[in-house]
């Protein structure tokens, strides 16, 4: 229950940030629901497809695909208040990103893959429904153009492979991984930390 709660969390956050975007964008109501659950589930569904878990498991439980529009929904109809909340949402995107990586990657590591799959797929579940979304408002992901954050995800992803590997649960594995992938990405959102430019 704790781990569901946990991950609905994260598609809360995802969805607030995928119709926030769609809003300033000035689609209608149907696009911001759609942005909004793209960008909340969209990486879930990645990972499934690539680790051939068919069908998703964002499609056959309701509750995410819910929380999703509900959301979105919620920023289309106050969408004034919850720009002006738009730190509380970074701090909640932050946190639904290291809940995605480690969850991804302990999914992949629980589904057979090596140690290197597990990382790229903790990594893509954190930032797959963002580039996603990006991609739909046609603009270059902000993933491969600035921010410290498929980095923060990749680290913790990277933790719970090597947690896992040293013996620990993978739950406490994904505990620590996720502390710090949040934590990353909360440093570098304070200090405005970026990952480097070609000159």
């Amino acid at each position: 229950m704790l781990l569901l709660v946990l991950e609905l969390v994260g598609v809360t956050a995802f969805a607030a940030s995928g119709a926030l975007a769609a809003v300033r964008a000035r689609l209608d109501i149907f696009g911001v629901c759609v942005l909004g659950a793209t960008t909340a589930l969209g990486g879930g569904v990645l990972r499934d497809l690539l680790l051939g878990i068919t069908p998703p498991t964002a499609l056959t439980d309701g509750r995410y695909l819910a929380a999703a529009l509900v959301t979105s929904l919620l920023v289309f109809r106050f969408n004034p208040g919850v720009a002006r909340l738009r730190r509380s949402v970074l701090v909640l995107d932050a946190a639904g990103m290291g809940l995605f990586a480690t969850g991804g990657a302990t999914t992949a590591l629980a589904a057979g893959g090596s140690a290197l799959a597990a990382c790229i797929i903790g990594m893509t579940t954190a930032i797959g429904g963002g580039v996603l979304r990006d991609v739909l408002l046609r603009e270059i992901p902000t993933v491969l153009r600035m921010e410290i954050y498929a980095l923060a995800a990749l680290a913790g992803s990277v933790v719970v492979v090597a947690g896992t590997a040293a013996g620990l649960r993978p739950g406490v594995a994904s505990v620590f991984g996720a502390l710090l992938a949040t934590g990353l990405r909360g440093v570098a959102l304070r200090r405005g930390w970026n990952a480097p430019l070609a000159r």
